[in-house]
C-alpha cells in the first residue's frame, strides 16, 4: 500500500496504548500494510505486564513454547526457550529481543500515559490526551492494555499508618534481600502471592500469609528445556501453532471425552494421580470432559486436590484452612505454585484466615484483626487487579454521545466480539473483556485479534470508508452469546476477579467468552466472510443475528 486512509498534517492512522505483546505486535503488523502508527507506553521500555510484574518468582502458567508469538517462523526458529515455564525475566528479554529484531521501538514513545480520549465527530478522529499535555490525533485507536496491567485499589484498612516498608507484587521496586531477617506479613494469595511467599520465605525472619479465600495451587512442574525437546517443538511448529489456534485454550489439547463416573473410582482415582504428577497445573482439571460443567464431576476432582493438600500440610489445622472450600476447582483461575504448599510447613511461616479474623486496622508496625494483633516490619500486597476493565476506564474515552466508557458499561460490560463497543467509534481493544482472552493463552488471542481488526480497517479503506462502530443489534448479540456459553458452566457459581467481584461496586459481568479460541477464531472468519454484521462502517450495516453464525460454527 502506497497510501493510507490519513492525510491530515500531525493526524497518524493509528494510535496503540502499550508496548506489551499486543502493541509490539500491533505496530509491526500495521505498520508491514503502510498505516502510520504512533504507540504510547507508560513505562520507560517495552514489556507490559512482564516490564513490571518483577515479584519474586514470577512466571508465565502457559508454557513458554506456545506463550510466544507465531507470526513469524524465522522467530520461532531463532529463540529457544529454557524452560517449560519462562520466568518474567526470560519473557522480557523475548520481548526486547522481537522489539529489536523488527525495529519497533522507533514506532513508540514511552514514559508517556494516555490520560483521555474524545472521539469528534466532526473530523472522525479520536483526539488523545497524554500526560505530558499534549493532544495527538488519529483515526483509529486500538488499546492494547492488558487485561491484568491495572492493580486494585489496596482496600487495606489503616494501611496509611503502616511506617514499615510496603511493597505491591505488581509494582514491585524492591531486592528480595531487602525482606531477609525481617518479620514480613503477605496479604493475598491469588497468582502473585503464591508464586513470591516460597521464595520470600526462604530470606524472612517470618512470614505471616493473611489469606482471604483459599485457591486451587497446582504444582507447576517445571523443568529446564532439553535441546532434544526444543528441537522436536521448532520442528513442528507449524502444525503445532495451527493445533493451538483452533484449540480450546490456545495450547494443544489432550483430547478428553469421557466423563467423570464413565469410569470406576479406582480408575478415576490413578488418573488423577497420573495427571497430577505429570502435568500438575494443567493435568486435574482436564482429565474428563465434564469437570467444569458438572458439580458432582467436578467435586470428585476437587477433593482430589484437597487431600493432596492434607497430605503435604503437615499441620491439620493450617491445612484445613488452605483447602479451598467455597468454590469448585477451575470455576476461578486456579494458581500453579512451586513448593507453596510445603511452605506452610516451615517453622517461620504462618496462616491467617481473614475470613475467621478480618483486618480491623494497621498500626505504625503491626496488622491489628479482629482477634489478634502481628508486629511486622514490612508488608507486600498481593491483592490482585481491577481486571479487563480498569485498564480501559483509565484511558478516559469519551464517546459519540459524549458519555464515558464506564459510564456506558455502568451496568455491565457490553462488547461486540470483545473487541468493539457501540457509541464508540473507530476504537478496538484486544484481548478486551468478553474476548477468549480471559481463559486462553493470550498471545494467541492477542495475533487473531489484531489480524481481524486490521483486516477491518483495511476493508473500510479500500471502500472508501473512514467510520467504523459496533451496532447495538450486534453487540446485544455477542453478550448473549457470551453469556448463554458460560451459563452451563461452573464459572457461573462462583464470585472471582473473572465477573469483577474482586472490585467493589463493579458490576457483575463473566469478563470473558469460554466458548473456545477455536470456535471464536472460526466465527470471526466466518463474520468477515459475510460482511461483518454486527458492525457498521460509515453507517451500513447488515442486519443478520449473530446467534445462527455462532450455532453455525463447531
Amino acid at each position: 500500500m502506497n497510501s493510507t486512509t490519513t492525510s491530515a498534517p500531525g493526524v497518524v492512522d493509528v494510535i496503540g496504548v502499550g508496548a506489551g505483546f499486543t502493541g509490539l505486535y500491533l505496530a509491526h503488523r500495521l505498520t508491514t500494510a503502510g498505516w502510520t502508527f504512533a504507540g504510547f507506553e507508560a513505562g520507560p521500555s517495552v514489556g507490559g505486564t512482564w516490564f513490571w510484574n518483577t515479584y519474586p518468582g514470577a512466571r508465565c502458567d502457559v508454557e513458554s513454547i506456545y506463550y510466544s508469538y507465531s507470526f513469524d517462523e524465522t522467530l520461532q526458529q531463532e529463540w529457544t526457550w529454557s524452560q517449560r515455564f519462562a520466568p518474567q525475566a526470560e519473557i522480557l528479554r523475548y520481548i526486547e529481543h522481537v522489539a529489536d529484531r523488527f525495529d519497533l521501538r522507533k514506532h513508540f514513545t514511552f514514559d508517556t500515559r494516555v490520560v483521555g480520549a474524545t472521539w469528534n465527530e466532526a473530523d472522525r478522529l479520536w483526539d488523545v490526551h497524554l500526560d505530558s499535555g499534549e493532544t495527538r490525533r488519529s483515526r483509529y485507536l486500538i488499546s492494547g492494555a492488558g487485561g491484568l496491567s491495572t492493580p486494585k485499589d489496596f482496600d487495606v484498612p489503616g494501611l496509611a499508618n503502616f511506617t514499615g516498608l510496603q511493597v505491591s507484587t505488581s509494582r514491585w521496586n524492591i531486592s528480595l534481600d531487602d525482606l531477609a531477617g525481617k518479620r514480613v506479613a503477605v496479604i493475598g494469595t491469588g497468582s502473585s502471592g503464591v508464586q513470591a511467599i516460597p521464595l520470600i520465605a526462604q530470606v524472612a525472619e517470618h512470614v505471616t500469609v493473611f489469606q482471604r479465600t483459599p485457591n486451587y495451587v497446582m504444582p507447576a512442574r517445571n523443568s529446564e528445556l532439553s535441546p532434544e525437546q526444543v528441537e522436536s517443538i521448532k520442528v513442528d511448529y507449524p502444525a503445532i501453532r495451527e493445533e493451538c489456534r483452533h484449540s480450546l485454550g490456545g495450547i494443544p489439547e489432550r483430547p478428553v471425552t469421557d466423563k467423570a463416573f464413565d469410569v470406576s473410582d479406582e480408575e478415576r482415582l490413578r488418573r488423577y494421580e497420573a495427571a497430577y504428577e505429570l502435568s500438575g497445573f494443567n493435568g486435574v482439571g482436564a482429565e474428563f470432559a465434564d469437570l467444569i460443567t458438572d458439580i458432582d464431576a467436578n467435586r470428585t476432582a476437587s477433593e482430589f486436590i484437597h487431600d493432596k493438600i492434607r497430605e503435604i500440610v503437615e499441620d491439620p489445622a493450617t491445612a484445613e484452612l488452605l483447602v479451598p472450600k467455597y468454590h469448585p476447582l477451575g470455576a476461578k483461575r486456579s494458581c500453579f505454585g512451586t513448593d507453596y504448599y510445603e511452605t506452610f510447613n516451615r517453622p517461620n511461616v504462618s496462616l491467617v484466615s481473614l475470613r475467621d479474623e478480618p483486618i480491623e486496622t494497621m498500626t505504625a508496625n503491626a496488622i491489628v484483626t479482629s482477634s489478634d494483633t502481628y508486629e511486622v516490619d514490612a508488608v507486600v500486597l498481593a491483592i490482585g487487579f481491577d481486571a479487563f476493565t480498569g485498564p480501559l476506564y483509565g484511558l478516559g474515552l469519551t464517546g459519540a454521545s459524549g458519555q464515558k466508557l464506564q459510564d456506558a458499561w455502568r451496568d455491565g460490560v457490553r462488547t461486540y466480539l470483545g473487541m468493539m463497543t457501540a457509541d464508540f467509534p473507530n476504537f478496538f481493544m484486544v484481548a478486551g473483556p468478553q474476548s477468549p482472552a480471559l481463559a486462553s493463552n493470550v498471545v494467541m488471542s492477542i495475533e487473531q485479534a489484531v489480524d481481524w481488526i486490521a483486516d477491518l480497517i483495511e476493508h473500510a479503506r479500500d471502500s472508501g470508508a473512514t467510520l467504523i462502530e459496533a451496532t447495538a443489534e450486534g453487540q446485544n448479540d455477542w453478550v448473549d452469546i457470551t453469556e448463554e456459553t458460560v451459563a452451563p458452566t461452573l464459572y457461573a457459581t462462583t464470585d472471582s476477579w473473572y465477573r469483577g467481584s474482586n472490585v467493589e461496586g463493579k458490576p457483575n459481568t463473566f469478563m470473558g467468552y469460554v466458548g473456545g479460541v477455536g470456535k471464536y477464531r472460526r466465527m470471526c472468519t466466518e463474520i468477515a466472510k459475510r460482511g461483518y454484521p454486527g458492525v457498521a462502517i460509515d453507517g451500513e450495516a447488515l442486519s443478520r443475528n449473530l446467534g445462527p453464525i455462532h450455532q453455525e460454527i463447531s
